[in-house]
């Protein structure tokens, strides 16, 4: 019976916790949407649900989540995560703070902490405040993101206008001290009623003393860094057993893939770094409607086979507000998340078994295109990022990466992993 039971606010996001967790020995299942009990199997320790609620209404974000935690509950968890990004992706109506007040009202918990931080990938916080390697969030180019531009990187601050309650800090300094010197830090403030507290974190090791203190605690909210110190503290708990094989997957035959529809800095390293062959998409062709997918698909059909291909949308920053401007963001996005669903699509009847996809709202895109609805979490990439299998009669595997995340060499090294 599973243990742990995850509400994540995109599909990335709910596949690199699912594997922080993997790497912690909690054999994790990850569903896409809102799990039925029948598709969740009884030797799991931990159910990741994958919504997409990042960016939608406040109000149909807290009602999603609602949904989840009710469906985890049925399946038989004690404790439960919220994970959204580890750059704090919000704007000031939510919906971190709004899920976040929900989800304590329903558990009739006292308190949370909020913790995105992942030292392994560049993100710290310091006297509450948001690094990206060595710059404050603000300074990074989430400060010109179209959807949720983060122009404050004290993540106090930036909660304390999505949420009505008290929002505290635990320093550094206290996290450094101890385990017992956090839960110290968050009963005071408990008993001083603040209900939503921000933790420092700048190293791995205070990871694991944060995921101690909070091990009893019945929400806990943040990144999927701070998840690597809890299947330790639910094992001294005597909630969890030792397993070994958590990560292994079933050995599936077909062609390899990539699909890159991010346009993020890392993504679009990845793809100049790519061996094999590539095509680029003309998102402007595929806005105005011209048959760009179909031509790709005759174009892979014929590289199928001779190693690895990549097909992708990615462009610069300047070119996609270029696109935005001249179709709307929501159509140009879309356009483009529609032709990569098709992709996907075709790519797996060609043969292909093997498939990662670079981006957060591709990665949805390709996922409900193919029917997934859940996903076994397997060996990890990069941190961040493992491979996972699909759940059904015609099992896939996939790599859902982060727009942001991996090393230079990510797309020919996930194969090489396998």
């Amino acid at each position: 019976m599973a243990v742990l039971g995850v509400i994540a606010d995109d599909f990335t996001g709910a596949t690199d916790i699912a594997g922080m967790l993997v790497k912690g020995g909690m054999r994790t299942l990850q569903t896409i949407g809102v799990p039925a009990r029948s598709v969740v199997p009884d030797d799991v320790d931990a159910i990741v649900v994958a919504l997409k609620t990042r960016s939608i209404a406040a109000r149909d974000a807290v009602a999603q989540s609602l949904q989840a935690l009710r469906a985890l509950q049925d399946a038989g968890c004690v404790r439960f995560f919220f994970k959204y990004c580890s750059t704090f992706d919000s704007t000031d109506q939510g919906n971190i703070g709004p899920v976040g007040d929900a989800l304590l009202e329903a558990l009739k918990a006292r308190q949370a902490i909020y913790c995105p931080a992942f030292p392994e990938n560049g993100r710290t916080i310091f006297f509450g405040h948001l690094f990206v390697g060595d710059l404050l969030l603000s300074d990074t180019h989430m400060r010109h993101h179209p959807l949720t531009p983060m122009t404050d990187s004290s993540l106090v601050r930036v909660l304390a206008r999505q949420t009505k309650h008290k929002v505290g800090l635990v320093p550094l300094e206290e996290v450094q001290a101890g385990s017992a010197s956090v839960r110290d830090a968050l009963d005071k403030l408990a008993a001083d009623g603040v209900r939503h507290v921000v933790v420092d974190a700048v190293a791995d090791p205070d990871l694991g003393i944060i995921g101690e203190a909070v091990g009893d605690d019945a929400l806990v909210t943040g990144g999927s860094g701070v998840a690597l110190g809890l299947p330790a503290a639910y094992r001294r708990r005597g909630l969890l057993a030792h397993k070994s094989g958590v990560d292994a997957l079933p050995a599936i035959a077909g062609a390899s893939a990539v699909l890159a529809g991010s346009c993020s800095a890392a993504t679009l390293g990845q793809i100049a770094d790519f061996q094999g062959a590539h095509l680029a998409l003309d998102a402007d062709a595929i806005c105005r409607g011209e048959p760009v997918g179909e031509k790709a698909l005759a174009w892979a059909r014929g590289k199928l086979g001779n190693g690895p291909i990549l097909l992708s949308a990615s462009d610069k920053p300047e070119a996609v507000k270029a696109l935005q401007a001249k179709y709307g963001v929501e159509q140009s996005s879309q356009a483009i998340e529609k032709t990569m669903a098709a992709l996907a699509r075709g790519l797996v009847e060609a043969g292909v078994g093997r498939l990662v996809v670079a981006g957060g709202e591709t990665s949805g895109a390709v996922v409900s295109a193919l029917g997934v609805t859940a996903l076994r979490i397997g060996p990890e990439i990069d941190p961040g990022v493992p491979w996972t299998a699909s759940v059904g009669k015609r099992p896939l595997l996939l790599a859902l990466k982060s727009g942001n995340f991996g090393a230079p060499d990510f797309f020919t090294k996930a194969f090489a992993r396998l």
